[in-house]
């Protein structure tokens, strides 16, 4: 039994009559017949009652036809949602960011974005360090990633550069490279990189962002010292709790300055430094989410828009 002839029975049924039935389905009236009277010889039952003038429904026939009916429209319906899933309109999307990746505004717009035009995608997220991201993303546990600078560049794993920004200094509330206190201390005053050259450093752990750290222990050195790490922490944001409840200074993305925390005061580095903040994108070079690559594509045209 083929789709087609619960599609010829169906017709039939309702034409009441193999003239108009055949007609209504582009073929002849005799192969018609020749199919329904073949479907009827394979399930072991006559569907039909022919008469002179048009044919009726047997009992059973009234009863294949409720349940074909139905298997045609369930059949339909699965085709349109395979098929929506296919143009990326649903499914899910599973996306992994860095907790400084996620602070910037670019990575938060970009989701919102996405959702306003595949609002029936379901969007998972994660929140991961770099690491866990590039390992994720070989794996296929999630489709795509917003992570600082990557290190581990895994062969089937693709990176694109979305931006970059500076890294800025965060001191405790009352430090003495602060002019002033109060609200004056907090109007983003300028600090040198060799002006911490006595500090105690606390950074994110060089395997959760092993390009970011390594790029800061390269600047401090370039600038004449050795830090001294007295604490590694698993997320920026516990670096900069440290940092107010005085344990040690650190160096962050400008973009995580809207993590404003009454107890710290960021600050610009003078001279350059070398030390930057990249934003990346990531994702599996062989990708086969519709929804993913929608994602993707609309990243891209941010950026370059």
């Amino acid at each position: 039994m083929e789709l087609r002839h619960l599609r010829y029975f169906l017709t039939v049924a309702e034409e009441g009559q193999f003239t108009r039935a055949a007609e209504r389905l582009a073929m002849q009236q005799p192969p018609l017949s020749q199919q329904i009277r073949s479907l009827e010889e394979e399930i072991g039952f006559e569907l039909f009652i022919r008469m002179p003038r048009g044919v009726t429904l047997t009992p059973a026939g009234h009863a294949f036809a409720e349940d074909a009916q139905q298997l045609l429209q369930n059949l339909q319906a699965s085709v349109e949602k395979a098929s929506r899933i296919a143009r990326g309109e649903l499914g899910t999307l599973s996306i992994g960011l860095t907790s400084s990746a996620a602070f910037h505004p670019f990575t938060t717009e970009a989701i919102r974005a996405f959702r306003a035009v595949c609002p029936e995608v379901s969007v998972e997220l994660a929140e991961l360090n770099a690491a866990e991201i590039i390992e994720r993303l070989a794996a296929g546990q999630i489709q795509a990633a917003f992570l600082r600078k990557p290190v581990d560049v895994r062969e089937g794993v693709a990176f694109e550069l979305l931006l970059d920004e500076p890294m800025v200094v965060v001191l405790p509330l009352g430090h003495p490279l602060l002019k002033g206190d109060g609200k004056a201390a907090r109007k983003r005053p300028q600090v040198s990189l060799k002006a911490l050259a006595h500090e105690d450093f606390i950074l994110v752990r060089r395997p959760g962002a092993p390009g970011m750290y390594a790029d800061i222990l390269a600047a401090c050195r370039q600038a004449g010292f050795v830090p001294r790490v007295a604490r590694e922490v698993p997320r920026m944001v516990s670096g900069i709790n440290l940092v107010a409840a005085g344990m040690g200074v650190t160096l962050v993305p400008a973009s995580m300055q809207r993590y404003d925390h009454v107890g710290t005061v960021y600050c610009t580095l003078t001279h350059p430094s070398g030390l930057s903040a990249p934003l990346h994108l990531a994702y599996p070079e062989a990708l086969h989410n519709s929804a993913a690559m929608r994602f993707i594509q609309l990243v891209k045209e941010r950026v370059s828009g």
